[in-house]
């Protein structure tokens, strides 16, 4: 039987069971998660419930890093500072790459 079929299968035993009904967020539109789409669904779920766990993968840590030395670098005009800045990020995008590579080839 394909995958399709059972997952639908089971929506709609659910919601004549009603087990649909007053869940958390309902009749609200979904969250804007844009980061989402870079990355396949099954792995954004997995990362969402780690999230909601407070357990953050550590692809995810670096990210938020990258933003962080990205707008510290935007607002930086010394060019010391500046260097500073750029060979830090340069080193955490080298390190979110090969973590991003080595999620891809455990997953894979």
């Amino acid at each position: 039987m394909r995958w399709d079929k059972i997952a639908e299968r089971r929506m709609l035993k659910a919601t004549r069971d009603g087990t649909l009904e007053r869940l958390e967020g309902e009749g609200k539109p979904l969250p804007d998660r844009p980061e989402a789409a870079l990355i396949d669904s099954g792995t954004g779920v997995g990362h969402r419930i780690m999230a909601e766990a407070g357990a953050l993968p550590r692809e995810i840590e670096l990210k938020k890093k990258m933003d962080a030395l990205r707008e510290a670098l935007a607002g930086t005009e010394d060019p010391v500072a500046r260097k500073a800045l750029m060979t830090e990020l340069s080193e955490v995008q080298m390190r979110h790459a090969m973590e991003a590579e080595a999620r891809r080839k455990f997953f894979a």
